[in-house]
């Protein structure tokens, strides 16, 4: 008995899921979060790549080159010539070294871009946290989706076994030759619309559930019922637009604007002197001709270059004119984002309020609708009424009931869009 209780504790995870768990699982599993992530160690990345181009870099070199006629190791210099000193000399040149060079001023042209590359960093985290919110509303989305069409099927059922019972008392009449068989018929085919309706309402939840499964990550089997309070709604358009300037949308066009910023400067640095370090420490070696033994010089060189672009027939001017139309767009983005937002919380909004009055008005119609159903019950019954009224008075009373579960769970994705838009999904 034991072993079946541990069974059973063990094999429920398997089979039920809840909201919260699965947004749990979905935020440390799904593909979609580690795309995000991914982006961000790339960042990283480019960022520390920015960051040691600073430094310069060492290459080891080395070199063969056979010439057709002699080379010495090393530049001669006039206290060598007519020395007396015994100079070598080769066909067969080897070279041999270490090479260090760095840019010295680049018109600020790096710090620029490590700026660039620190802004692209922190853009990228803050795309991870709106990927994690839409993720966690769209989840949620389809998690009212089950539970609204699972409740509905519930009903539906209802309305299915209260048909049958209907079609097996009819039936019962018609033998006694109290109903006329075409009464049967008819309820028979409502009786075999409302299966079918069950039917494809069970397909409707199975498809949205293998949506939610490819979105959490994960397998969902049961979902577990959410308590859902209806209350009316209590919003100010105007005090949740004064949010949205924390909000992480508006943060990234404003760090969208500061990498355009340093994008241009970037650009006007082509515009000064370039200065770049360059040293070489090394040997060369060879066979000597007059002697046949092999030799070798110690070299080594340091340099500092300097370029400076007088004329390139507009190529800067156009780099930097094309970095100021970047930032425009960033202007025009972020304009643009501040009255989508606006547009967008209205609509939030008034989707609440909406699905609050559809919600109130679906109580009022169910209730009259039930009411309407039992006197049509009635009249069929003393034969005031035909059956066709009463099919109509059940049909309306189903639809009402799947109205107003509809409602109920429209109110609750309403609010988890608002969330989603001010950024609170994510607790």
């Amino acid at each position: 008995m034991k072993r079946i209780f541990y069974l059973l504790i063990c094999t429920v995870p398997l089979f039920s899921s809840t909201l919260d768990g699965l947004i749990k699982y979905a935020v440390e599993h799904s593909t979609v979060v580690k795309h995000s992530k991914a982006q961000i160690e790339l960042s990283e990345l480019k960022r520390k790549e920015s960051r040691v181009q600073q430094y310069g870099e060492f290459n080891l070199v080395g070199d063969y080159t056979h010439y057709n006629t002699p080379r010495t190791l090393a530049p001669l210099n006039p206290s060598t010539v007519g020395s007396g000193v015994p100079i070598t000399t080769t066909k067969d040149l080897f070279s041999a070294g270490l090479t260090y060079s760095v840019p010295l001023f680049t018109g600020f042209a790096q710090t620029r871009q490590i700026e660039m590359d620190d802004i692209a960093s922190q853009m990228s985290q803050a795309k991870e946290r709106l990927t994690i919110e839409q993720l966690v509303y769209n989840i949620r989305s389809l998690y009212l989706s089950v539970l609204a069409q699972k409740e509905i099927l519930k009903a539906q059922r209802s309305y299915t076994n209260a048909l049958k019972k209907l079609t097996k008392q009819i039936s019962y009449e018609v033998e006694l030759g109290k109903k006329a068989k075409i009464d049967l018929l008819k309820s028979q085919s409502d009786s075999q619309a409302s299966q079918t309706q069950q039917e494809i309402l069970l397909s409707n939840i199975e498809m949205t559930k293998a949506t939610l499964s490819a979105l959490a990550g994960q397998k969902v089997g049961r979902v577990t019922a959410l308590r859902i309070k209806v209350t009316k709604p209590y919003y100010s358009v105007n005090r949740l637009y004064g949010q949205v300037s924390s909000l992480l949308k508006v943060e990234m066009e404003e760090m969208a604007l500061k990498k355009a910023d340093k994008q241009i400067a970037k650009s006007q640095s082509a515009k000064l002197p370039q200065v770049n370090l360059n040293s070489y420490v090394g040997k060369n070696y060879g066979e000597d001709l007059a002697s046949n033994d092999w030799n070798n010089e110690t070299l080594w060189q340091v340099g500092v270059n300097v370029k400076y672009n007088l004329i390139d027939f507009g190529k800067r001017d156009i780099g930097v004119q094309k970095a100021k139309i970047a930032k425009m767009k960033a202007t025009f983005k972020k304009e643009q984002t501040l009255l989508d937002l606006h547009k967008l919380l209205t609509q939030g909004v008034e989707k609440i309020k909406q699905s609050y009055a559809e919600y109130l008005g679906n109580i009022t119609q169910l209730k009259l609708s039930k009411k309407s159903e039992s006197i049509e019950k009635v009249r069929y019954v003393n034969d005031a009424a035909t059956l066709n009224d009463l099919l109509l008075a059940k049909g309306k009373r189903q639809l009402s009931q799947a109205k107003l579960i509809e409602s109920k769970y429209n109110y609750k994705k309403s609010i988890y869009y608002l969330d989603y838009l001010l950024e609170k999904g994510v607790k």
